[in-house]
């Protein structure tokens, strides 16, 4: 009988080999930390150190090399390090949030200036009227919850609404 054609099926120990890959165990740096340490101190030969952590001697003798790498670094003054890219992610989300509320508070600036100009006040008295709360804008986003117009989620929502109704009334 003639076997059906299709898909190859992969040997064996390209299966074992894959599955390794995909599950190999990442070491967390205090764990490597103490591994070179057990290592230095020759209490046990390093391959059978290795044999009992289930690495290769090579990838101990990687981690011992950078491990002495940066004591001789930070022992000779360098104490620059390279961020973590956990670290770089928050830095990101913080930039961007900061910048957010940049734009929040110069369009709300902006607007305030815009109202106040239209009764008739200085710019110096926006920001007069952004502490004092007695402009109407200040009073609506204060009632909306925040504490005062800069810790407004969408400053921009509450003043366009209580500016555009003096926009009405010059026309």
């Amino acid at each position: 009988m003639r076997q059906k054609s299709g898909p190859e099926k992969a040997p064996a120990e390209q299966v074992v080999k894959d599955i390794r890959r995909a599950t190999r165990r990442q070491f967390s740096a205090e764990e490597k930390i103490r591994i070179v340490l057990e290592g230095v101190r020759g209490e046990e030969s390093i391959a059978e150190l290795c044999r009992r952590e289930g690495i290769a001697s090579s990838m101990y003798y990687g981690w011992s090399k950078e491990f002495l790498d940066a004591g001789k670094r930070r022992l000779a003054g360098d104490t620059a390090r390279a961020a973590t890219s956990d670290e770089v992610k928050e830095l990101r989300r913080e930039a961007q949030a900061l910048k957010e509320a940049v734009a929040d508070l110069t369009l709300e600036n902006r607007l305030l200036k815009k109202a106040c100009s239209r009764m008739g006040r200085t710019t110096h008295e926006v920001s007069c009227l952004r502490k004092g709360r007695d402009h109407s804008a200040g009073r609506g986003i204060a009632s909306a919850g925040a504490a005062h117009l800069g810790q407004a989620r969408h400053p921009a929502r509450h003043v366009l609404s209580l500016v555009r109704p003096l926009s009405h009334r010059r026309g």
